[in-house]
């Protein structure tokens, strides 16, 4: 199985997939516009076993304590299989479709299979994680990670949605626990979105682009003059131990995001 560069296409639009690279879509063009902020650590990856910061990069799992690398500290932060290896499963040069995994390994103490499905229409993107073990049940999170441009020419983005509550955010970053009203930018938060994620960003003049998922959670950061992020995720940073979600091997965990657009 191959780790080069995958592109699919469907009218106008054109997506480029790098499972070499942490298996991130590295590029998003519509009408020749490139959505996703270029460079290596940029476009956007997929977040799993866990979803933004976890305290002190330790969760516990019943009677157990894990440490994770800090690589943010005193955190650790956004998972590891971005920083993995991964592998196309599938794939055809005449299909607008792929299909990509990699295995949760070391430091992650469950063995896991993680895929990615990529599926492009001319006005849509489909994403797809799954995680599944034929062996110990484990708590874990899935979720993605954009990077959009904040101007594609014209004016700057804009940023639409009605969040039930906003996650209080700590010193560290982190939830505190306490859900309050949402509150202008700029955001580097999580809110809650029990009817599922919807979120809309509009370039002026250019194009309208919606994320949405069923997931109830969503981190919005726009905090950078580069760049904005919509994070549709299955739990809240640090929920690996606030709002723990098992994967067991009758119930893996499945999570899907559609971008979907058109243009002004």
């Amino acid at each position: 199985m191959s780790t080069d560069d995958i592109t699919l296409t469907a009218g106008d639009a054109e997506v480029t997939v790098r499972p070499g690279n942490g298996c991130r879509i590295g590029s998003l063009r519509i009408g020749g516009t490139e959505l996703l902020r270029q460079g290596d650590r940029y476009g956007c990856f997929p977040m799993v076993p866990w979803c933004g910061r976890v305290r002190d990069g330790r969760f516990r799992d019943g009677g157990e304590v894990y440490q994770m690398p800090l690589n943010a500290p005193p955190h650790a932060i956004h998972g590891f299989v971005r920083d993995t290896e991964w592998r196309t499963a599938r794939h055809s040069t005449a299909s607008d479709r792929a299909v990509f995994t990699c295995e949760l390994t070391d430091p992650w103490p469950y063995p896991a299979t993680v895929t990615q499905i990529v599926e492009l229409a001319d006005d849509k993107l489909t994403l797809t994680l799954g995680v599944e073990t034929y062996d110990s049940s484990f708590p874990a999170q899935a979720g993605w990670h954009p990077w959009f441009h904040r101007n594609i020419g014209g004016g700057d983005v804009t940023i639409d949605f009605s969040p039930a509550w906003q996650e209080e955010r700590g010193a560290d970053h982190l939830p505190t626990g306490r859900r309050v009203e949402p509150k202008p930018g700029p955001w580097d938060d999580c809110f809650g979105m029990p009817d599922g994620v919807d979120v809309t960003l509009t370039w002026p003049e250019r194009l309208e682009l919606t994320v949405s998922s069923r997931e109830p959670w969503v981190v919005v950061y726009d905090e950078q003059d580069a760049a904005v992020c919509v994070e549709p995720q299955s739990g809240p940073p640090d929920g690996l131990n606030t709002t723990p979600r098992l994967v067991t091997p009758i119930e893996p965990l499945e999570v899907t995001t559609v971008w979907s657009w058109r243009t002004l």
